[in-house]
């Protein structure tokens, strides 16, 4: 009876176990499935912003560029007509023409800043090098760009993101850092990019603090491609960071 009463007992106990051994597991299921919905959500506006983006920048190129560049023939036009004529109305058009000029430039840049019309043509790599190159034109800052020679042509969320990322690190280091060089070096393996930042700057203050809204926002885009991130201050000074995104999630 003793014997039957045990073996009753250590089952119930077994049971027991199992039921909160499942109950543990469904939760972490549901924690997991909850969590990539999160991703998914985050990466779906993105992209989303993206597009948008994408077609304010056509707009801007197709439409804009195209009324600034006739009203500059016009002027030029003008100005030629009026050489011999009047000549003090010469300086006003000219005046004038320099204005729509500078407007041309300014549009061509906010257009370039919404959406980088390079990187679907030639890639992450030259891209960065391409900004890095017009940067380096500034006197006192050194933007170097070094990638694996395999490096891949990535799916245009990972690249895009990418970008995105490495241009608001290098925008944050340009304001706050007080740096002279910024390194950025790409590489490929076991199916992840990993893209390392490195400046000379004066790094983070507060105990590495990364709480500022920039640093938020490139956490945001690297949790939502499903990498990881780790934000600090170098061994050496300036500022560091590590990102590791898998290209797995995006095959097609």
């Amino acid at each position: 009876m003793i014997g039957i009463i045990f073996i009753i007992a250590v089952g119930v106990v077994l049971l027991n176990q199992h039921f909160h051994k499942n109950l543990f597991q469904q939760k972490l299921a549901q924690e997991e499935l909850k969590n990539q919905h999160q991703k998914d959500l985050l990466l779906s506006s993105i992209l989303v912003q993206e597009e948008e983006r994408k077609r304010i920048a056509q707009d801007i190129h197709d439409e804009l560029g195209a009324l600034l560049s006739i009203s500059r023939m016009h002027l030029v036009h003008l100005e030629n007509q009026h050489q011999d004529k009047e000549a003090a109305i010469i300086p006003s058009l000219q005046n004038i023409r320099n204005l729509t000029e500078t407007a041309i430039s300014s549009m061509r840049r906010i257009s370039h800043d919404l959406m980088p019309q390079q990187l679907e043509t030639f890639g992450l790599v030259k891209t960065l090098e391409a900004v890095a190159a017009q940067a380096n034109n500034a006197e006192g800052m050194d933007i170097q760009v070094t990638a694996d020679d395999e490096f891949p042509n990535l799916l245009w969320p990972v690249k895009l993101g990418l970008y995105r990322i490495n241009m608001e690190l290098v925008n944050n280091t340009l304001k706050h850092a007080a740096a002279s060089e910024i390194h950025i070096q790409l590489s490929f393996a076991d199916d992840k990019v990993h893209c390392h930042y490195t400046d000379n700057g004066k790094g983070l203050a507060n105990n590495n603090s990364t709480d500022g809204l920039g640093h938020k926002s490139i956490e945001g885009r690297v949790h939502s491609l499903g990498g990881t991130i780790a934000l600090g201050n170098g061994s050496n000074g300036g500022f560091e960071a590590v990102i590791t995104i898998p290209v797995g999630n995006f095959q097609s």
